[in-house]
Formats: structure tokens, sequence, C-alpha cells
């Protein structure tokens, strides 16, 4: 490698082979209670969760280390209020004319529509950017490199950890979404990935059956 500076790698924990296997057990048993949410509580939850969730998606691998992302945190009820208008107007835009059959066919089973009270209802939507532009410091314009993989890889890790503090998050994905970058004040180069809803689960909430089915790891993986 071409010569820069360095510093020794992160000390792992020294697990023996049982202790790793037992590890990814457990790991993998934790994650598979997370579901997709679309009944929340109002309950509030206090704000350092979601800034450490968010710290931690900060760690993610992403292009020559611009880290591209930037998450915009709505609290605000006519915030919350203005994003459900228009999230639904685009919403119903895809039901009633946009989406194909066959997408339409595929949403059946899991029961959704235009309809989103859950945007206002959640303590917290995380309104997810891509920066196109930026850099490691504030007021940079760099181009930067692979920003809907980093984002993507980000955003799973941001999932996981609100997950693991006890919390359900549904990714909502209205299309277009360029209202989100004047909702949330963000500059035009920046594009909305994806709004993030976080909170508590309501006391009566449900998930599709169909949720619950998961392709086997003869399916989703192989061994070359």
């Amino acid at each position: 490698m071409k010569a820069h500076d360095t510093l020794p790698y992160t000390a792992l924990p020294s697990y023996s082979d049982d202790e790793r296997i037992q590890r990814a057990i457990a790991f993998y048993e934790a994650l598979k209670t997370r579901r997709t949410c679309r009944y929340f509580s109002a309950d509030p939850v206090p704000r350092a969760v979601i800034e450490n969730a968010i710290l931690a998606a900060g760690t993610a691998p992403n292009g020559a280390n611009h880290q591209p992302w930037h998450f915009a945190v709505i609290e605000s009820a006519d915030k919350k209020k203005a994003l459900r208008a228009a999230a639904e107007e685009e919403e119903r835009s895809f039901y009633h004319s946009k989406g194909s059959e066959e997408w339409l066919e595929a949403l059946a089973p899991l029961g959704t529509d235009a309809d989103k009270p859950f945007l206002e209802i959640a303590p917290y939507l995380i309104v997810i950017f891509g920066q196109r532009k930026g850099g490691m410091l504030p007021g940079e314009l760099k181009q930067n490199y692979y920003v809907n993989e980093s984002v993507g890889i980000a955003t799973g890790m941001l999932i996981t950890a609100l997950h693991d503090a006890g919390l359900a998050t549904l990714t909502h994905t209205p299309n277009p979404m360029k209202f989100l970058n004047q909702v949330c004040d963000r500059p035009a180069h920046e594009k909305p990935m994806m709004v993030l809803v976080v909170g508590k689960p309501a006391a009566d909430a449900t998930i599709p059956v169909h949720a619950t089915i998961k392709k086997p790891l003869d399916q989703i993986s192989s061994w070359l």
C-alpha cells in the first residue's frame, strides 16, 4: 500500500470458535425479532437514544471516508403534519395510477395503502439523505463516492441500533421524495433516501403474516 498515516487496528475480543458461533447465533436470534411496525405509540423516547443510534450509524463503512449521509430528525408536530400531507399526496398517486398492477399485487399481502397516520403519531421521523457533494469538513462540496451503498449500510446499522434499544421502526419511501428537502431545510445537492419512522409499538400493534416469511439460508447464500 502507499504510505499514509496509520494507527494500530482496533483490538477485538479473543473468542474461541465456540464462543464466536454462540455470539453469531445470539445476534441472529435477537435480530430475527425485528419487524417493520405500522402501528406506533405516541409515547416519548429519550433523545439520547436517537442520538447514540445515529452515532452508531455514522461508524458505517463508506466511500473515501467522506461519510456522505445526513440524518434529519423531525420531532415537531407541525413538521410531521406537513411531511404526512405531502407523503400521502404522493402515495395516493401511486396507489391510484402510478403503481403497476404487479407492484400493487406484491404489496397486497402487507395491507398497505395511501393512509400513513404513523407519520404523525410516532415521536420521531428520521429523514435520511445521501450527500452527492460533501467531504470531511463542514462546508466542503467535494465529490462523494458510493453514496447509495454507503447510506444503505449506515441505514441498516441505524435500524439495528434502534432495534437493540427496544424501538420499532418503519422504512417509508414516498416517490418522488424531493419535497423532503424543503420540509427538512436541506440543500438541493442532498438526495432524500427514505423516512425512518421510530418509536414504541402501539399496545395493539399487529404485523402481516406475510412479513414473517423469510427465505432460508440456502436461498440467500451460496458457498464457492
